[in-house]
């Protein structure tokens, strides 16, 4: 009898496999993994802690059946279907808050780890070198918090960001103030205070921008390193020029030693407006709530209502955690439910199938947690449906004051900061 060939070997290989239940997807790919990079030490290591958190909430709606939210793809039920319920592996290093860092991590995640996916990392500086890794060998990397614009503007292909970036938070910011101006709050020049890496200034040169267009005043600029330990002379300049608002782009133990060197030296501004980051860090509010009261904040997150979608994810993340999801680490949630249905629909851990499925990838507001428009990709990576509120802090938590139809609380103006 002729010996079959290797063809016919693996079809009916493949049969007998059908037969038994099996899938050639399930038997690639048992997990998909994630490699994840974060500040988990040093300065932002609260940031970096938070997300990873996050991210580990995420990948138990996922992996596990929550039926509860049923209107998060992939929630009901256990794992990537379209992978014959393949399970996320999540694998986290520490840069640090340092680009080289994150580059050598990076690097070892794909070299090494073999991972499917890159995503990270919280500040800019060091996306920008992670992302430059994906590049090079053709691996996606997905981004959920990291808001300079560059991020998305080299002309990569393999880099994909969900959250509000520079332009979408500057956009904001002044209609806020267009808001304030019409209900008589009489705002004629602003400051912007921002940390001199790639986070804050791009963020910074897309808030001048935007206020020169819309014919705001910048009373002045203060850029200045995050790792400073003394700010004296910056707040010294603030209260000089005596702007009506100031926007503050900061990492968390720069926004603290604002806030208490504001005190210090009894400078109160009508309004300080923090640009997420380190006024969204879980140690923020505990170190300065009581001198900070009114301060607003940028934030697409909100817990919502008792038994919405929302309200129980935040349980389930302060059932691990002990305290409630801040922007930040929900930005990273939301990127991970994201990604999860893109490599769902790839139903592949192919990096080019992955790739084509975050380009297509179309989620509709009410597939969200996040207070977004949707989430869609442009050609450079970036969602074009991301959003953004703005939040104020009103004894120990913040909570939704803008705009006005989405608003959870009255806006106090101006500012308390301390009694």
């Amino acid at each position: 009898m002729k010996a079959p060939s290797l063809a016919m070997a693996a079809t009916l290989a493949a049969s007998i496999f059908s037969a038994l239940g099996f899938t050639t997807s399930a038997m690639s790919a048992e997990t998909v993994k994630i490699g994840i990079l974060w500040p988990l030490t040093g300065n932002a290591a609260s940031a970096g802690q938070a997300s990873k958190a996050a991210a580990e909430v995420a990948a138990d709606i996922v992996n596990n059946n929550h039926p509860e939210l049923s209107n998060i793809p992939l929630a009901a039920g256990e794992g990537l279907p379209n992978m014959g319920g393949a399970k996320l592996e999540l694998i986290f290093v520490d840069h640090q808050g340092n680009p080289s860092v994150a580059q050598q991590q990076a690097l070892r995640l794909v070299t090494q780890d073999k991972v499917n996916v890159l995503f990270g990392t919280y500040q800019s500086s060091c996306t920008l070198t992670a992302t430059a890794v994906a590049e090079r060998y053709g691996i996606p990397m997905m981004v959920g918090d990291s808001a300079a614009l560059n991020v998305t503007t080299r002309g990569f292909k393999w880099t994909f960001r969900t959250t509000p970036i520079a332009s979408d938070f500057a956009t904001g910011y002044m209609r806020f103030i267009d808001d304030m101006n019409k209900q008589g709050k009489a705002i004629k020049s602003i400051a912007v205070v921002n940390e001199n890496t790639d986070y804050g200034t791009s963020v910074a040169d897309a808030v001048e921008a935007a206020a020169k267009k819309a014919g705001l005043a910048v009373a002045i600029r203060v850029p200045y390193s995050a790792s400073s330990t003394d700010v004296s002379a910056q707040v010294l300049q603030l209260k000089e020029k005596q702007p009506d608002v100031v926007i503050f782009i900061s990492y968390t133990s720069d926004a603290i030693l604002y806030m208490k060197t504001m005190k210090n030296l009894d400078y109160k501004p009508p309004m300080v407006i923090g640009d997420d980051s380190g006024f969204s860090d879980p140690s923020f509010i505990p170190a300065v709530a009581d001198i900070a009261q009114g301060v607003m904040n940028r934030s697409s997150w909100d817990i919502g209502k008792p038994g919405s979608t929302t309200y129980k994810i935040n349980e389930m993340y302060k059932a691990k955690t002990g305290r409630d999801l801040d922007d930040t680490s929900a930005r990273n949630l939301q990127a991970m439910l994201t990604l999860a249905d893109a490599l769902n629909r790839a139903g592949s851990t192919d990096p080019e199938r992955i790739r084509a499925a975050l380009i297509t990838t179309d989620l509709k507001p009410e597939q969200l947690m996040m207070g977004y428009d949707g989430v869609k990709f442009d050609a450079t990576g970036q969602n074009v449906l991301a959003a953004t509120y703005l939040i104020q802090l009103k004894d120990k938590a913040y909570q939704l004051v803008w705009p006005d139809k989405s608003a959870a609380a009255k806006l106090e103006w101006p500012m308390q900061g301390w009694k």
